[in-house]
């Protein structure tokens, strides 16, 4: 059988991603049940990071020791690639040691290239253009509080990055509208705007894009490798905050979202993100869950 990857949403059809987030579902309240459940028994999970990681890290981690299997963490100068190995051979030796390769690092073409000489599943744990593990916990957030997604609608308010990428992706996968609220010279990637057709609309009002969101999003205004740009960063970004006056124009049972890590008094405020609206805490869990819906569909459900 043709190995799968999952280095974006749309490398998998829309009903394997509705698939996917119920059976998260199903796996998070089995696991709350106390039922034991080890599909993944003698595989291990190879982690290439060269990016910072919290919940990534932790929630891929903890995914294979629940499900009885092992993974190893593989920091930028703890393998040959930090010495200049092609990636191609990289891809080749691992394929023969390990079940699956996360990987967390900036260039998407370095993932794409690891993913086409690879034998294994790889997955994307966070490139400079996609965060898709990101989004199936979002969309299993929303899916557990308030059902189907399918018609919503979503406000993206601050930068166009690679989150808001996925977010784009999601929208065509899951057949909601996404509004994408940027300053100009920050927007969305326009050849997955375009893509998207009429299921994206972008806009430089944040409050035009949340009026009536069933779901805001935002994300921080500088990004990993981005820090030399902050303070310029800020002062473009500061009409994007989301606060209290922005969520009033969503729906009254609108929710907030944020992939974290957030930082209070910029792109969110303090009563928005730890206020009965908010449901990051329940993403962030979600991202275990998710990614255990994810390891099984590619290392069990394709064999």
């Amino acid at each position: 059988m043709t190995v799968r990857h999952f280095l974006s949403l749309l490398d998998l059809g829309a009903d394997e991603l509705r698939a996917l987030i119920h059976r998260g579902v199903e796996i998070k309240q089995a696991m709350r049940a106390g039922q034991a459940y080890h599909p993944l028994s003698n595989r291990t999970l190879a982690m290439i990071f060269d990016k910072s990681s919290t919940r990534t890290r932790i929630s891929f981690e903890v995914a294979m020791t629940q499900f009885g299997g092992n993974a190893i963490f593989l920091s930028p100068g703890s393998t040959q690639l930090g010495r200049g190995e092609p990636i191609e051979d990289t891809a080749r030796v691992m394929s023969g040691m390990v079940d699956a390769v996360v990987i967390r690092t900036s260039s998407h073409s370095m993932v794409e290239t690891f993913a086409a000489h690879a034998q294994i599943p790889v997955i994307n744990g966070l490139t400079d253009r996609f965060h898709p593990c990101q989004l199936l916990a979002d969309v299993q957030t929303y899916f557990e509080l308030r059902g189907d997604i399918r018609g919503r609608r979503v406000a993206w308010v601050g930068d166009g990055n690679n989150v808001c990428h996925s977010w784009i992706n999601a929208a065509r996968r899951f057949d909601f509208v996404l509004t994408v609220a940027t300053p100009n010279g920050y927007r969305p990637d326009a050849s997955l705007v375009d893509t998207a057709g009429d299921a994206v609309t972008l806009t430089d009002d944040p409050l035009t894009a949340a009026q009536d969101a069933d779901i805001v999003v935002t994300d921080t205004w500088a990004s990993m490798g981005q820090e030399s740009e902050k303070e310029r960063r800020s002062a473009v970004f500061e009409p994007y905050r989301v606060d209290a006056q922005l969520m009033r124009r969503a729906a009254s049972d609108a929710v907030f979202m944020h992939c974290l890590p957030a930082y209070r008094g910029h792109e969110v405020t303090a009563d928005v993100i730890d206020g009965p609206q908010s449901v990051v805490w329940a993403q962030a869990e979600n991202r275990l869950h998710a990614q255990k819906a994810l390891l099984e569909f590619l290392l069990v459900a394709q064999k």
